[in-house]
């Protein structure tokens, strides 16, 4: 593992000095291994599964909207749709999340994104001090507290995670 001022992706680096975030390059753990799925990340850096916050597009109606989960759940797109009051709900396309973010899956982070798109997170992150999400690319992770993760990222704070029987 490096930390390194080149440790996140140019564009989310460029996207985090215009946050007023540059002090946060500091914190950006980066890996030899990928780190694209929320397991991986979880054992790369140690902590728990659910501290990880994914960061994933749906497509609701043909139009993107980013969901923000911790890492132990599952997004319910019953629940999604209901919430955007839309007719369907359906995982995004790789291009589409590329066009979206800029980023690939497995790497987008949860703001600093190439366009403007609806986010929701779900209420599960705030269970954490810290949490864990993708610098960029899906090599490299950075943490930061909850609720400043999902004021940046400009999200409205929702219950869409699918319950476990």
């Amino acid at each position: 593992m490096t930390t390194s001022e080149s440790a996140a992706h140019p564009r989310f680096a460029e996207a985090l000095a215009e946050l007023g975030l540059g002090g946060l390059n500091a914190r950006i753990r980066r890996f030899p291994d990928a780190t694209r799925t929320a397991a991986e990340a979880a054992a790369a850096i140690g902590c728990e599964l659910s501290q990880i916050c994914k960061s994933l597009i749906f497509a609701a109606d043909g139009v993107p909207v980013l969901v923000l989960m911790d890492g132990a759940s599952r997004v319910d797109v019953e629940r999604v749709r209901q919430e955007l009051g839309v007719e369907r709900v359906t995982r995004a396309k790789a291009d589409v999340v590329r066009e979206t973010t800029g980023y690939a899956i497995g790497g987008v982070p949860p703001f600093g994104h190439r366009t403007r798109t609806r986010v929701l997170a779900d209420r599960s992150l705030l269970a954490h001090d810290v949490v864990w999400a993708a610098a960029g690319d899906p090599h490299a992770v950075f943490p930061m507290e909850p609720k400043e993760l999902i004021a940046h990222a400009g999200a409205t704070l929702v219950d869409v995670r699918e319950l476990t029987a």
